[in-house]
């Protein structure tokens, strides 16, 4: 019990703290230190709460325990603090700082031919519809189609406070089992599209050196290869050092092109570093849940029973078409708190 009240006595005093800041008029007419402290105190709020209900339950518990009368509350009382200790400490797991960044998401076909490349449109318009509904903005960067009327790939941008702690959950391979459009015998056939979740990185986070990048430039393609444009605007960016190469061809100007593609590199480069330090300082907790590799399969979209599961939490729904529209809470929310006991466990 001392270790609790230790920990409620020191979130009571952060919470104080804050509130003092957020009224001294030092920090008010500093923008950039008001919106740190307010969210900072947002973060405290919930915590708090439960700090207030636990000091009740553990009062009322002391009371029942001296008075005889009360005696047969003592079991119910004891469970209720413990829960609201268990739910105290869930909700103080710190986060990881990549969580509050915007991010830069690439969904790719896998196996399956034209049905995958059409499946990969189907996961764009799920997970930017997902974006709008927790009030993201989101802004594509690039997309390639294939000649069935799907895409090869697509990468796009979701900015807003927390957008990696959401999105960080659809990394991975998404499985689909349905009737393609264009199989006369009714046949389910199974296919997969991959989605890449980056944190977006600032320049600062990533310094990249002029000298280790080659540059290409092109005449953008449409889907079957013929040129689309006269200029060479389509841009090609190979960073030396680790190979990685980002392409972009979807503006008319080569410098948008760049300074798009730039970005996908960043992100690339800046995951690459978070993951090899994930895996230095925990093995056990990888940032893409489960084993950690993309291509890991972590959910199975099924038709023709309107069902989906999530294989990471064995959470099966059966309304399919609701999640096609961009109604994934249930899946984000099941996740965080499942990262969260695993946080607690390391």
């Amino acid at each position: 019990m001392a270790g609790i009240e230790q920990l409620v006595d020191e979130l009571e005093r952060s919470y104080r703290e804050m509130q003092e800041r957020m009224s001294d008029p030092a920090v008010y007419n500093d923008h950039r230190e008001a919106a740190e402290v307010g969210r900072r105190l947002k973060e405290l709020e919930g915590p708090h709460r439960l700090a207030q209900e636990w000091r009740d339950a553990a009062s009322d518990l002391e009371d029942a325990r001296a008075d005889g009368d009360l005696r047969e509350l003592v079991p119910e009382l004891e469970q209720r603090a413990h829960d609201l200790e268990e739910e105290l400490k869930l909700a103080l797991v710190e986060t990881a700082p990549a969580d509050r960044k915007d991010v830069i998401v690439e969904i790719r076909q896998g196996v399956g031919g034209d049905e995958a490349a059409l499946w990969a449109g189907d996961l764009f318009r799920m997970l930017t519809r997902y974006a709008e509904r927790r009030g993201f903005k989101w802004e594509q960067l690039s997309a390639s189609p294939n000649e069935g009327g799907g895409f090869k790939e697509l990468v796009f941008a979701v900015k807003g406070d927390g957008a990696y702690s959401v999105f960080k959950y659809e990394a991975g391979t998404h499985r689909v089992q349905r009737v393609p459009e264009t199989e006369s015998q009714g046949r389910i056939h199974t296919s997969t599209a991959t989605v890449a979740v980056m944190p977006e990185a600032e320049e600062v986070e990533v310094e990249i050196d002029a000298n280790d990048l080659k540059i290409d430039v092109y005449r953008s393609t449409g889907p079957g290869g013929q040129s689309v444009n006269t200029t060479d605007s389509a841009v090609r960016i190979t960073h030396l050092p680790t190979g990685l190469v980002v392409a972009m061809q979807d503006e008319k100007s080569q410098l948008q092109n760049k300074q798009k593609a730039m970005r996908v590199l960043r992100a690339r480069l800046y995951e690459l570093e978070r993951e090899k330090q994930d895996r230095e300082l925990a093995a056990a907790r990888r940032s893409q849940i489960g084993g950690g590799e993309r291509a890991e399969k972590i959910r199975t979209y099924n038709f023709p029973e309107n069902r989906l599961t999530d294989h990471r939490i064995k959470l099966t729904v059966h309304q399919l078409d609701r999640v096609l529209e961009g109604q994934l809470d249930e899946f984000t929310e099941a996740l965080t708190a499942k990262d969260r006991r695993q946080a607690l466990e390391v």
